[in-house]
C-alpha cells in the first residue's frame, strides 16, 4: 500500500509541474535542441521548414526514422535513412523491393527483422489503400498504427506525434531514463512501465506535442545521458529528484543482471579449387533471418573445433571438406547471449552443396561477397579473407 501512495502522490506533484516543465523545456530545445534538417531531415517539409504547429509532413519518412530509431542512435541511423530513402522513396517500392536488396539497405543497423517489418507494413498499408478506396493509406489512430508488424505503443507515438502533431506520449529509452531521474523512482522502469506511461502522459504538452516530444528524447539523448549526465545544462535540474539525492548516476535504477549464455561457434571458409567461397542465406526467422553468412554452427561439449566445423558442414550442406588452418577468432556480444567465433580456412573434397538447413547456397568469388548481406560479426570474417588472400593469393 505505501508504495501506491507514493506513485500517487508523485504524480499528482507531477501534475502540479507539468506546465512550469514544459515550458523550461520548450525553451531549452528552442536554444539546443536538434532542430536542424542535417540532423532531423524526417521532421522537415518538403520546402526545408520546420513545420508549423498542426502541419502534416511525410508519413513514409517519418516510419522509416522511428523504426531505424527504436535500437539505434540518431548519429548512426542518419546515412542508412538517407541511403533507404533515396532507394524506396514510396510505399510500392517498399513493398516491391526484393528481400536482399532490403537487407543490403539495412546491414549494419542490426535486428534485421526491423527492416522486413517495414515492408510488411508497406504490403498491410497498401491493403489498406485498397480497401478504403482512398489515395491516403496512413492510419490517423494508436491502435491502428500499433496493428502494423514491428510498430509498439511508443513508436505508434512517435509517428503520430511527429507526423500530424497528434498529442501521443512516447516511451523509449531516452524518455524512460529522464522520467526516472526526475521522479527518482526507487525502481527499474520496465518494473512500473505503467507509471512511466501515466507520467509521460501527464507531462506531454497537448499544444504543441511534437515539439515537446522531440524536446524530450533530445533532453535525454544529449543532456541527461546514460553517463555523467550535464545536470547544471538541464532545463529541469530544480524539479529534478535524482540530482536532489546527490548522485543523478543511481537512476534508473537498474533490473538485477541476467546471466547471458556464451557460445563457442566453429565456422567454415570453404573454398573450391577455383578459389570461390561457399556461403548460405539464413532462413527467414529471428533476428538475422535473410542475411548470408560462412557455414558454422555450435560447438558440442569437449569437441575440438575442426570436428565441429567438418560436422556441421555434413549436416548443414551435405559435404566433405578439409579444415585448415584458423583465420580468425572474435567475439560478438547480442542482448541475449555471447558468441565467440572459430573460423577456419576449408578445402571443399565432395559432395554437391545442400541447403539442408538455409534457404540456399552459392559459391561466390571472394570479390563478390560485398554484394550479399551479411551479419556485423562476418564483417570482419570478410576483412580477414580479404587480408589473408591479398597477402598470399587464392590458393
Amino acid at each position: 500500500m505505501p508504495s501506491v501512495v507514493t506513485h500517487s502522490t508523485d504524480s499528482a506533484r507531477l501534475s502540479a509541474i507539468a506546465p512550469t516543465l514544459r515550458q523550461r523545456l520548450l525553451a531549452w530545445w528552442e536554444a539546443y535542441g536538434r532542430r536542424s534538417i542535417t540532423q532531423k531531415p524526417w521532421m522537415f517539409t518538403p520546402d526545408g521548414r520546420w513545420p508549423d504547429p498542426g502541419e502534416e509532413l511525410s508519413f513514409l519518412g517519418v516510419m522509416v526514422a522511428e523504426v531505424m530509431l527504436q535500437q539505434t542512435q540518431l548519429q548512426v541511423v542518419l546515412p542508412y535513412w538517407h541511403r533507404w530513402m533515396h532507394a524506396l522513396p514510396d510505399l510500392q517500392a517498399l513493398a516491391e523491393a526484393d528481400g536482399q536488396s532490403l537487407l543490403q539497405l539495412w546491414q549494419g543497423l542490426g535486428y534485421y527483422s526491423r527492416a522486413r517489418r517495414l515492408q510488411q507494413g508497406a504490403w498491410r498499408l497498401l491493403d489498406r489503400q485498397a480497401e478504403l478506396g482512398t489515395p491516403d493509406p496512413w492510419p490517423r489512430t494508436l491502435a491502428e498504427w500499433m496493428e502494423l508488424p514491428g510498430i509498439g505503443r511508443s513508436t505508434a507515438g512517435g509517428i503520430l506525434s511527429s507526423a500530424v502533431d497528434w498529442p501521443a506520449p512516447l516511451l523509449d529509452g531516452n524518455v524512460r531514463r529522464v522520467l526516472a531521474r526526475l521522479m527518482a523512482h526507487p525502481r527499474s522502469p520496465r518494473s512500473d512501465e505503467p507509471l512511466f506511461w501515466s507520467w509521460s502522459s501527464r507531462l506531454l504538452d497537448p499544444q504543441q506535442p511534437r515539439a515537446f516530444n522531440q524536446a524530450l528524447m533530445d533532453l535525454g539523448a544529449t543532456i541527461c545521458t546514460p553517463r555523467r549526465p550535464l545536470c547544471q545544462e538541464c532545463p529541469w535540474q530544480r524539479a529534478c529528484g535524482a540530482y536532489a539525492s546527490g548522485d543523478p548516476s543511481r537512476f534508473p535504477v537498474k533490473e538485477a543482471p541476467r546471466a547471458v549464455p556464451f557460445q563457442v561457434i566453429g565456422v567454415g571458409v570453404v573454398q573450391d579449387g577455383d578459389g570461390r567461397v561457399l556461403i548460405d542465406q539464413r532462413l527467414e526467422e529471428g533476428l538475422l533471418g535473410g542475411l548470408w553468412e560462412f557455414p558454422g554452427g555450435k560447438q558440442e561439449p569437449e569437441e575440438p573445433i575442426a570436428e565441429t566445423i567438418r560436422r556441421e558442414l555434413r549436416e548443414e550442406l551435405a559435404i566433405e571438406a578439409e579444415v585448415g588452418e584458423e583465420l580468425i577468432t572474435l567475439e560478438h556480444a547480442y542482448s541475449h547471449k555471447r558468441l565467440r567465433f572459430v573460423v577456419h580456412l576449408c578445402r571443399w573434397r565432395s559432395g554437391e552443396p545442400q541447403p539442408l538447413a538455409s534457404q540456399q547456397v552459392r559459391w561466390v568469388t571472394p570479390e563478390e561477397l560485398a554484394a550479399y548481406p551479411f551479419p556485423a560479426a562476418n564483417a570482419r570474417i570478410i576483412a580477414a579473407l580479404h587480408e589473408r588472400l591479398g597477402v598470399e593469393g587464392v590458393s
